[in-house]
Order: C-alpha cells, then sequence, then structure tokens
C-alpha cells in the first residue's frame, strides 16, 4: 500500500498549512515541503521545522545534493511575483546553511510565477535531494 498520496494530502489540512513533508523511499526521492503564507517568504514554526528534517537528513547523507525549488502564484506583477518565489528558495537555502549544510550543496531553482497551482500549492518552497 502507497503512503504517498494519504500523506500528501494531510499537508493540505489547515493544521499542516505552514509545512510538511511526504516521504517517497530511501533518501533519494525524498522530499520535504515548505508552505509560506500568501505573500510572505517568512519561515514560520512549522516550516522551519521541516526545514530543519531536512537538514538532519543531508546531514546523514553527504554524498546528496539538495535542491531547493520555490514557486509564487502569478498575480498580475510578474516581476514581484517572480522575486517571491526567488525570496522563499532563498530564505529556506539560508535555513538549510544555518542548521550546518555546505553551500556548495544546496542549488536554488526559484519557478517562474504561474498558476497552474493555485493556491496553497502556489505559497511553496520543494527541497528535494539527488546526485
Amino acid at each position: 500500500m502507497r503512503r504517498t498520496p494519504i500523506l500528501a494530502a494531510a499537508c493540505l489540512l489547515p493544521a499542516f498549512l505552514a509545512g510538511c513533508s511526504f516521504f517517497e523511499g530511501g533518501a533519494l526521492g525524498r522530499k520535504f515541503v515548505v508552505f509560506f503564507a500568501v505573500r510572505s517568504a517568512t519561515l514560520d514554526t512549522s516550516a522551519r521545522e521541516v526545514v530543519s528534517h531536512a537538514a538532519d537528513l543531508a546531514a546523514n547523507h553527504p554524498e546528496l545534493n539538495i535542491q531547493v525549488e520555490g514557486y509564487a502564484q502569478a498575480n498580475g506583477n510578474l516581476t514581484a511575483d517572480a522575486m517571491l518565489s526567488d525570496r522563499r528558495a532563498e530564505r529556506v537555502a539560508a535555513a538549510l546553511r544555518a542548521d550546518g549544510i555546505a553551500a556548495n550543496r544546496i542549488q536554488i531553482n526559484p519557478r517562474s510565477p504561474s498558476n497552474e497551482d493555485p493556491g496553497i500549492g502556489a505559497r511553496r518552497v520543494e527541497i528535494d535531494f539527488g546526485n
């Protein structure tokens, strides 16, 4: 039985809006998802906990690189929306570095603002592990 859909759905519950993670087996394929408030790039307590869990995994797997992908919804001012996506990814990367992860292991990839993932999906940063 695959638990990923159940755990991913749990991320959408109001109690988990600030941050959650889900697991897809092994260190490779592990993804942590950090959620932000509307138009915000501030890490709240729940989001900070998610980043700390990701940093723990990274510390235990120094051979893995980390992709940090920021998202934002297109709200009319694409420049401001792109900057928000970048700020979110930068904040998460900075928190990973503060937790002891070497900067050369972290690659930041802000995504172009879009309306493909409206609502909470557009207010996230994904932390992915790979070779």
